[in-house]
């Protein structure tokens, strides 16, 4: 006998519209690769040679930048290429401290964080009132001029000789410095991790949750009376805050940094390697910026130099073949996807 369904009855709950949801697989299954990476991690300069280890500490540096980036780009909507200047000013800061005051890694760390996320405050005050590609060529203009001051003030930085003449960083007060490649790789490996913890944080607390309200739907808070340029800043100053850690990273494993290191380029490979990776991810970024790195410092070194050509056509390749991000081959769920051009209210819009 057939049913007869009136306009106002409700769907059968055997209806083909409603869809189970997927299974998820168990947070906890994850527990098990963080630990075996961190001890893969931890046992590298055991086994490796010292120019490995030091490539290794420049991809955990350049990793942790990238990270600051997929905290705007990828969970708040606002994709940036103003970071390098908080990495900066983390480096800059940790390079003058250790030549005149203190060679102490941990008030390094603490006083190129602060200054970091100092200026990102005041600039983000200004960028964040911005949305899209206004925003991204706000961060591009803040970019750009930190280099130029950094370029300017010879007598401070060192101008575009760098800053030289960097002691090796010390664990205790009177203790001996870390100059062998495997006891700074260790340093930079726990600035990582330290960064690294406080982005999963970030973005697992009631602040992360609002960043991605931001990204999603902007226009939708506003019309439920919540403000987003608070969460925007804080963002925005957290972000800050991880890049500054990278550079403090970055400077005591080169001993060295200039005006160079700070420039247009590394602020586009870092927002490319987000996209790479898979934005509103962290494990992707990370990823891709280890390919990015290998590619340019190693790869591009056995090709004569070559290397920007071989990422260039890497990253033109994934943005036909990955759309989403190394990410996108393993999360078969919604994510989002970078979105540049244009001012939408949320900056990042999920994939189609």
């Amino acid at each position: 006998m057939s049913t007869v369904t009136r306009p106002g009855d409700s769907a059968p709950a055997s209806s083909p519209t409603t869809s189970a949801p997927k299974p998820r697989r168990p947070r906890w299954l994850a527990l098990p690769l963080i630990v075996v990476g961190i001890l893969l991690l931890v046992s590298v300069p055991f086994w490796v040679a010292p120019y490995p280890v030091l490539l290794l500490s420049r991809i955990l540096s350049f990793a942790l930048l990238v990270i600051s980036v997929d905290l705007l780009t990828g969970y708040t909507g606002l994709p940036t290429l103003g970071q390098v200047a908080y990495f900066g000013a983390g480096a800059y800061t940790a390079g003058l401290v250790g030549i005149h005051l203190s060679t102490n890694a941990f008030l390094q760390l603490l006083l190129g964080t602060l200054v970091a996320a100092a200026l990102a405050l005041v600039t983000g005050a200004v960028a964040v009132r911005t949305n899209g590609f206004v925003f991204l060529m706000v961060t591009l203009a803040i970019t750009e001029l930190a280099n130029r001051q950094a370029d300017s003030m010879t007598a401070v930085t060192g101008g575009s000789n760098g800053l030289s003449g960097i002691p090796a960083v010390t664990l205790t007060p009177g203790g001996e410095p870390l100059r062998l490649a495997g006891l700074v790789y260790f340093w930079v490996l726990f600035v990582f991790l330290i960064g690294l913890a406080l982005a999963i944080v970030l973005v697992r607390s009631p602040l992360g949750r609002s960043m991605r309200g931001v990204r999603d739907a902007e226009s939708r808070l506003h019309a439920l009376g919540q403000r987003s340029y608070p969460v925007k800043l804080m963002a925005y100053t957290f972000a800050g805050a991880i890049a500054g850690m990278a550079g403090t990273a970055w400077t005591a494993q080169a001993r060295f940094f200039s005006p160079g290191d700070m420039a247009f380029s590394l602020a586009a490979i870092a927002l490319l390697s987000v996209v790479l990776g898979g934005a509103g991810t962290l494990w992707g970024p990370i990823l891709a910026a280890a390919i990015v790195i290998f590619i340019r410092d190693y790869v591009g070194a056995m090709v004569n130099g070559h290397g920007a050509t071989i990422l260039g056509l890497l990253f033109v390749v994934a943005v036909f073949a990955l759309p989403r991000g190394i990410a996108g081959l393993v999360r078969r769920r919604r994510g989002p996807t970078l979105a540049v051009a244009g001012e939408g209210d949320a900056g990042v819009e999920g994939a189609k």
